[in-house]
């Protein structure tokens, strides 16, 4: 229900108004003077304020302007005895949404409000939209190699240098490219990535810089290349070690002298692009190989960031997860859950094969097979970090007092897809409940934040019954 305030210093004018907008089920708040009116928009939240223009103590023009200093997308609809066209313009550069002579007309009033509460709307949905799409993830931890990362993006991302990041994958390489652009003078100019693993050999020269119509068999029609894309902005080569040498010696070339050439062209075009590369592999090491040239290796590597592996900062490891259990469980529209302490210390005694990429899954994982919150018991039966730790206990320790023997490769030998797996887990995992709850339905409905109805559902899709005493 929209929430809306009148201002107005005349009774009569302020009770026509709330008893029309409450009848089309409007939640209405009213004010007899601009001073209390500007205290209550500050204290609570409107969605639309109707605001007379001559009042006592302040003028509706200045309620108007401190408003929308302090919330600048609330509609205001001004209303006035003496309006003018030039008041109306007035107004409307002030913000004000639009203007209404006294007395109003009923229909007019009426659209006006929905129209306002439409704009309203929309301005909140599409910012909502804009955080989603370009909001960059934090980086998350507070270790000593975690901090020097963060002190150097905030020394280079400002210059024009190129970066080298180093590091397994899924620890973040990505991360710390998007900050360097966000904190760079081109934030405003766009970030092309390239992943030079996932582009074929043959098709990485085309992909960087572009062809000619007719240049090979498939190029039925001009391409614009990622450098070109780029211009003006920052161009990430993301895996640069699996770049082939002939695109290496034309990245080079675009390095030294800011130009490139589409692939079956002949004209120089000039671009603008700051570089930043990654990899997972050990360059030098790839030089001696001879799979990677030395001169690009100098020219990428004037700053290297070394993004450290999950395990060389485990002590990173509970605000990630906590990190990552709230932006989940908000993504799917639920409370969050808690880790407890013991969980907490499983996690991050956990081999992390997977890194950083690895623990956003688990605990995706875990939020959805666990219970309110979040044990050291559901960590073993559900993590299953690298194949160490197994489902299969689950069924074999329902009262969380042993150990099942059997082998990870064994225990997931009988299952043939994911939802045999997943049917599996949840039939342990309510039969489990229920025993511990002494098969009262109720209490467990209530204890694994389910409905009853859809708990009496479970316990007739698994064709779970109580043990004879």
């Amino acid at each position: 229900m929209a929430k809306l305030l009148i201002i107005d210093d005349e009774r009569a004018i302020r009770s026509t108004l709330r008893e029309i907008l409450e009848y089309e089920n409007y939640e209405v708040d009213d004010i007899d003077n601009g001073v209390d009116g500007l205290e209550l928009i500050k204290k609570k939240k409107y969605d639309l304020v109707l605001c007379d223009i001559k009042m006592n103590k302040m003028d509706g023009m200045e309620v108007l302007e401190q408003a929308l200093a302090y919330s600048p997308d609330l509609p205001f609809i001004m209303i006035s005895g003496h309006g003018t066209v030039e008041t109306a313009i007035e107004a409307s550069k002030k913000g004000a949404f639009d203007f209404i002579s006294k007395p109003p007309d009923l229909n007019r009033l009426l659209i006006t409000v929905r129209n306002a509460l439409d704009r309203g709307t929309l301005v909140t949905e599409t910012k909502v939209l804009k955080r989603k799409v370009s909001k960059t993830r934090d980086i998350l931890g507070s270790s000593e190699n975690i901090n020097k990362i963060k002190e150097t993006i905030e020394r280079v991302a400002p210059t024009e240098a190129r970066v080298l990041i180093t590091g397994a994958n899924g620890s973040g390489k990505e991360l710390v490219a998007r900050w360097l652009h966000e904190k760079s003078n081109r934030a405003d100019s766009p970030l092309i990535e390239v992943n030079c693993a996932a582009i074929p050999s043959e098709l990485i020269e085309s992909e960087l810089f572009g062809h000619e119509k007719g240049s090979f068999t498939s190029a039925v029609k001009q391409r614009i290349g990622k450098f070109e894309l780029a211009n003006g902005g920052t161009l990430f080569l993301d895996e640069i070690g699996d770049m082939s040498l002939s695109a290496q010696a034309k990245v080079l070339r675009a390095l030294q002298e800011h130009k490139i050439t589409r692939v079956g062209g002949e004209k120089e075009l000039e671009v603008n692009v700051r570089v930043l590369a990654a990899t997972n592999k050990n360059l030098l090491k790839e030089i001696e190989d001879g799979n990677f040239r030395l001169d690009l290796y100098h020219r990428l590597n004037v700053i290297n960031i070394h993004v450290p592996h999950l395990s060389e900062r485990v002590d990173d490891i509970p605000e990630i997860a906590q990190n990552f259990l709230e932006e989940i469980c908000k993504e799917y529209g639920m409370p969050v859950k808690k880790i407890s302490e013991n969980a907490m210390s499983a996690l991050q005694a956990l081999p992390w094969t997977g890194n950083v990429r690895e623990l956003h899954n688990m605990i995706e994982r875990l939020i959805i097979l666990s219970d309110k919150i979040i044990t050291d018991y559901d960590v073993t039966a559900f993590a299953n970090p690298g194949g160490g730790t197994n489902i299969g206990a689950a069924g074999s320790i329902p009262n969380g007092s042993a150990q099942s023997n059997t082998s990870p490769a064994t225990a997931y030998d009988k299952f043939t897809n994911f939802q045999d797996y997943k049917d599996y887990a949840e039939k342990e995992f309510i039969k489990f409940k229920l025993e511990k709850n002494n098969w009262n339905v109720s209490k467990t409905a209530d204890d694994i934040d389910i409905q009853r109805s859809h708990l009496y559902s479970k316990i007739e899709k698994f064709g779970l019954k109580r043990s004879a005493e």
